[in-house]
């Protein structure tokens, strides 16, 4: 290697982080429900990320966003997934029984490498 390609390369690593990376792969996040309630919500959710809903119930729930993003059934011992497309605070609640509610906080997506 001459020393032209050698500097070059050199400034070639350094430059690396500099450049925009393509979004981390997104993560998968678990709230149970059980005994008519939704578990905890889960933290560093960000847009791309998927909630999945599993349910311990002998009763079908739902998952459904109060501003309408998502709308979904889960089956007695079932699971139901979603994938999160817009960021902030996002309220939902069991259509067929109102009393069961929940909020995801969600962030922007992150850049590969920071998580």
């Amino acid at each position: 290697m001459t020393r032209f390609s050698r500097l070059a390369f050199g400034v070639a690593l350094c430059a690396a982080p500099l450049i925009p990376q393509s979004h981390a792969e997104p993560s998968v996040h678990r709230i149970v429900i059980a005994k008519m309630a939704f578990g905890a919500s889960p933290e560093n959710l960000r847009m791309g990320d998927v909630v999945e809903w599993a349910n311990e119930d002998i009763f079908v729930h739902s998952a459904t966003a109060a501003d309408g993003s998502f709308d979904v059934d889960v089956q007695p011992k079932g699971v139901a997934r979603v994938v999160i497309r817009t960021a902030g605070v996002i309220r939902y609640r069991c259509k067929y029984h109102p009393g069961m509610q929940g909020t995801l906080t969600v962030g922007s997506p992150p850049v590969s490498g920071s998580r």
